[in-house]
């Protein structure tokens, strides 16, 4: 599974980054708004960052501004991956993007149908959001299941990015589903590294270790 971390702070993803554990970023228009920076500046610099797709979003939602939109994104870096909205609009631009070859992220997809629609589209990447789904009180892990059994039935191209992760057994269960990618937040990814007997058995090896009185080297 691949890692992409939600973010558009920069510091986050340099420290993240140089840990050799990150795949790529998304970044959508609430987290331009928490860097309090201008979007072509702060997306140039994660973009030098990072060497994977950075995920920057049109805010256009008519198909004419889209393109408008996405051709000024596209020019930042080689990287970029132009993110936009599962909407009718949203499929004409990936499907003219895709053919144009640049890489796309077809966002805010609640349904199979959607992720099917997407992947016929020609989508690089479709993002499910599994938080927001199980906020209504359905089970977003049986959405990641259904879209990969479709795209496998059809042997689609397009990368199922769980999103919206809110906790790390998210991550796991995607992992376990299929999922090509997880996008988490900073802290989410950090914490996969996390737990108790780890620290419990470290914590015991260093304390014997100081009983032989040795050094390395």
């Amino acid at each position: 599974m691949k890692f992409f971390v939600d973010t558009a702070d920069v510091k986050e993803i340099r420290e993240l980054n140089e840990l050799g554990l990150l795949d790529g970023v998304t970044t959508n228009p609430s987290l331009i708004l928490k860097a309090g920076r201008d979007i072509m500046e702060v997306t140039k610099e994660i973009c030098a960052i990072v060497d994977g797709p950075v995920s920057a979003e049109v805010t256009a939602t008519d198909y004419a501004e889209m393109m408008r939109e996405a051709a000024i994104l596209a020019k930042i870096a080689d990287n970029i991956c132009i993110k936009l909205p599962l909407t009718l609009d949203g499929l004409k631009a990936c499907k003219a993007l895709t053919s144009d070859g640049h890489k796309t992220n077809v966002t805010l997809c609640f349904s199979a149908n959607q992720a099917l629609l997407a992947a016929k589209a020609g989508a690089t990447f479709i993002s499910p959001f599994i938080g927001r789904i199980d906020d209504i009180g359905i089970d977003g892990m049986e959405l990641i299941a259904e879209i990969r059994q479709i795209y496998d039935n059809y042997d689609f191209r397009t990368e199922i990015l769980a999103a919206s992760i809110r906790t790390v057994n998210h991550v796991k269960q995607a992992a376990l589903i299929g999922a090509d990618v997880a996008t988490v937040p900073p802290a989410t990814l950090k914490a996969l590294v996390k737990h108790p007997l780890t620290d419990k058995g470290l914590e015991m090896f260093l304390a014997d270790w100081v009983k032989t009185g040795q050094k390395i080297g």
